[in-house]
């Protein structure tokens, strides 16, 4: 089947100071895209409210997951969500996760594993994985955390009180065919683009050293797809400095978008 992409340029989930960069990236990103085969979801222009839940800009993020559930439901196809904040894939999950057991490969610099009560930062993009597992939409169990390195104590405590298992990018493939062995029925593949080492990109709010090379990355999502067929994806955290320096790290995020809907064994 072929991929569909959903461009989200949603700022409201970063706890960034560059934020609003975010919504450059996604624009970015479409630039490159099969105008044919992308929907863009509208953000709203504001902010947003807290609205008493401890999760900054709220109401926004509903407003945005509400628009992004709907569009997602019209369209045919293997959706690609392109980012905005991670924030974006608690609805991208949601509706992957009707169609069976799903394991979600998250490619991340960070657990994205806090909850608002526990977060530092109150950005929601900090606590989305937690909301896929606490809601039930994924297990805990059939969550693979890859690249992770930049955990608060509350995130290091979720990661060993919830059995969520921290595996090597080049462990992946294996990984997920011992899910697949055991009932899984889909994947699907989550790449913040914070997992990669700033020496190769630099537009991400939050840059990790030690991070994965784009070549082992794109290696990781291939070795994943083939072991399990691919129920939907996300790209996020694109948040160039300037044009310029995204036109510098465009080539690395289209290298990621192919290994996402290159044609795979598992379909």
């Amino acid at each position: 089947m072929a991929a569909h992409f959903v461009v989200v340029p949603q700022w409201q989930g970063s706890g960034a100071e560059r934020a609003m960069r975010l919504v450059d990236g996604a624009d970015a990103i479409r630039g490159d895209l099969p105008a044919s085969a992308t929907t863009v979801i509208e953000v709203p222009l504001e902010a947003g409210d807290a609205e008493q839940t401890g999760i900054h800009r709220f109401s926004s993020l509903r407003i945005v997951r509400e628009r992004q559930a709907a569009a997602l439901a019209a369209i045919d196809g293997v959706p690609i969500t392109i980012g905005g904040d991670c924030g974006v894939e608690l609805a991208a999950v949601e509706h992957a996760a009707r169609g069976g057991r799903t394991v979600l490969l998250w490619l991340d610099a960070h657990a994205d594993l806090n909850t608002p009560t526990s977060s530092p930062s109150g950005a929601f993009h900090g606590m989305v994985l937690r909301s896929i597992i606490d809601t039930g939409l994924v297990a805990a169990s059939d969550v693979l955390l890859v690249g992770a390195r930049d955990l608060d104590p509350a995130e290091e405590h979720a990661v060993e009180h919830l059995g969520i298992p921290m595996i090597a990018i080049d462990d992946v493939g294996d990984a997920v065919a011992e899910r697949a062995a055991s009932g899984a029925e889909q994947l699907y593949v989550h790449a913040d683009l914070d997992v990669i080492d700033p020496s190769e990109f630099e537009g991400v709010g939050f840059p990790t050293p030690f991070g994965t090379t784009v070549e082992a990355l794109v290696a990781a999502i291939g070795a994943a797809r083939a072991a399990l067929p691919l129920a939907g994806a996300g790209v996020t955290e694109f948040a160039p400095a300037s044009p310029e320096a995204a036109s510098d790290d465009l080539p690395s995020i289209l290298r990621v978008i192919s290994a996402l809907t290159r044609p795979s064994p598992a379909g």
